[in-house]
Order: structure tokens, then C-alpha cells, then sequence
């Protein structure tokens, strides 16, 4: 997928970025809890996942 595709993604809905970048695992789970007790961390998380 594109990486464009995925950074905006990532800041609109991370965990989806997530899973399309990762799939179902580690990274997903940190993402969502990270989501669910603030969303910023969320974004930064995902981002940082899809860009490494």
C-alpha cells in the first residue's frame, strides 16, 4: 500500500494502520490500548510503526 495512504490513515484511524502495516500481533495491541487511554499517543505510535 502506499505510504502516503497509510500516514494519513495512521493519523485518522491508527490501529488500522496498524493492522494494514503489521497485521494481527504485538503492535496492534500497544496501538490500541495507547488509543483507548489517549488518542494522541495512539497516532505517534502508529506512525512510528508504519515509518521504521
Amino acid at each position: 500500500m502506499n505510504k502516503i495512504l497509510l500516514i494519513i490513515l495512521a493519523i485518522l484511524l491508527p490501529p488500522v494502520a496498524v493492522f494494514v502495516k503489521k497485521g494481527v500481533g504485538q503492535d496492534l495491541i500497544i496501538n490500541i490500548i495507547l488509543c483507548v487511554l489517549f488518542f494522541v499517543p495512539g497516532v505517534i505510535h502508529s506512525l512510528w510503526v508504519i515509518t521504521r
